[in-house]
């Protein structure tokens, strides 16, 4: 599973962890994230990740 990091924040998206707490499940891909997903930290857009 792959790890997606905001370039604006440094925040991590972590395909294994998923957010449980914003209803995304564990082992949920980052393409199946829905395509206004923001950052949590700072609200940037999907197409501000970079994949790790």
């Amino acid at each position: 599973m792959a790890k997606y990091v905001c370039d604006i924040c440094n925040w991590e998206y972590d395909e294994a962890a998923g957010l449980p707490d914003q209803g995304i499940a564990p082992g949920t891909k980052w393409e199946e994230l829905p395509e206004d997903f923001k950052c949590p930290l700072c609200g940037a857009p999907k197409d501000m990740f970079t994949q790790l």
